[in-house]
């Protein structure tokens, strides 16, 4: 079993603590994504999971085993980094059986590993090449193999495809969510990129200067954000969040808010134009952005400042016309004064 847990843990550098107390339980064969703002602690936490960094505080557990003091080589966990560091000199083969030899493995058993390590990362034409000669994507999948050989119960990935371009990325994506599935693994996946989170994770710690602020499916984070700092992270672009000043009484209204709220998030794709009389607010367009199916449109709304919302491509409003705009109550997401999420009623 490969079920982990954090309890407490906390990560200081001299007087600078940078892990602020973390708990979390990933479970056996689930696929973890921690996300959040550069230097929010995601990869110094993954680290320390690996053993490469010691735990100031707190304890870190494998299937029930204290492992704070247990040496990265016998915790069960292999790690892929962002760097490849493949060995030049070395072939495909020769890099993914390093380590089995390094463990003094029969022979045997190194060609029966890396034979299975190969096929599984679609490298078995590719076996006596050299790095100089593979793709960005195709060292990644080498370095992954590496990991895989020696059959870990845990695999954590730091950023592994921040190196590689946008095409590449998508692919490889594809590559490490099907690998999940053939070996049913747990995996941890450190990310700034919320695509990444949002398409490979079962579950996503969203983190903010060394502590958790959400831990939910891609589905929780996205519909029913914590707070406005997870409502502001996911999303892309960004959920729109009004501070519900007297100038949006209708707004409130019209949304059935409760009293309680002082934030109302709408995102993009949520607005409708429409006629000003049906109208929760005005926006005067600045420009718009063409993507293929839609447009995103940039608008000024009095007492508030900049938005923006979706549209179909050729509905989309002319730069300085003004629009009036509404939405499904259904898709107002409120919070309170301290900016916590507020639950509808009912």
């Amino acid at each position: 079993m490969a079920r982990l847990e954090l309890k407490g843990v906390r990560k200081s550098y001299g007087a600078a603590e940078i892990i602020k107390g973390i708990d979390l339980a990933v479970e056996d064969g689930e696929f973890c994504v921690f996300v959040g703002p550069s230097g929010c602690g995601k990869s110094t936490l993954l680290r320390m999971i690996a053993g490469l960094e010691d735990i100031t505080g707190g304890t870190f557990e494998i299937g029930g085993r204290r492992m704070n003091d247990v040496a990265p080589a016998k915790r069960g966990v292999a790690m892929v980094f962002q760097s490849y560091a493949l060995y030049p000199h070395l072939t495909v083969r020769e890099n993914i059986a390093f380590g089995l030899k390094v463990r003094k493995t029969p022979a045997a058993e190194i060609d029966r590993l890396v034979n299975e390590a190969v096929v599984t990362l679609q490298l078995d034409t590719l076996t006596e090449r050299y790095p100089r000669e593979l793709s960005g994507g195709q060292r990644q999948r080498v370095a992954i193999g590496r990991a895989i050989v020696g059959h870990p119960e845990t695999f954590l990935f730091d950023e592994p495809l921040s190196n590689l371009d946008a095409e590449l990325r998508v692919h490889m994506r594809t590559q490490i969510s099907e690998l999940h599935a053939r070996l049913k693994r747990t995996m941890i996946y450190v990310t700034h990129d919320q695509v990444e989170a949002m398409t490979l994770a079962d579950k996503i710690v969203l983190l903010r200067d060394g502590r958790i602020e959400q831990v939910g499916s891609p589905e929780d984070l996205y519909e029913r954000p914590a707070n406005l700092f997870a409502a502001r992270f996911i999303g892309a672009p960004q959920m729109n969040v009004f501070e519900l000043t007297p100038g949006f009484e209708k707004l409130r209204t019209a949304s059935g808010l409760a009293p309680e709220t002082r934030y109302c998030g709408i995102r993009p794709d949520s607005f409708e134009i429409t006629s000003e009389a049906d109208a929760v607010m005005s926006a005067k367009v600045r420009l718009t952005e063409y993507l293929g199916n839609a447009r995103l449109v940039h608008a000024d709304v009095d007492g508030h400042g900049s938005i923006i919302l979706e549209q179909p491509a050729g509905r989309e409003p002319a730069a300085g016309t003004t629009i009036h705009l509404t939405t499904d109550p259904q898709l107002c997401h409120a919070f309170n004064e301290a900016g916590n999420r507020l639950v509808p009623a009912g």
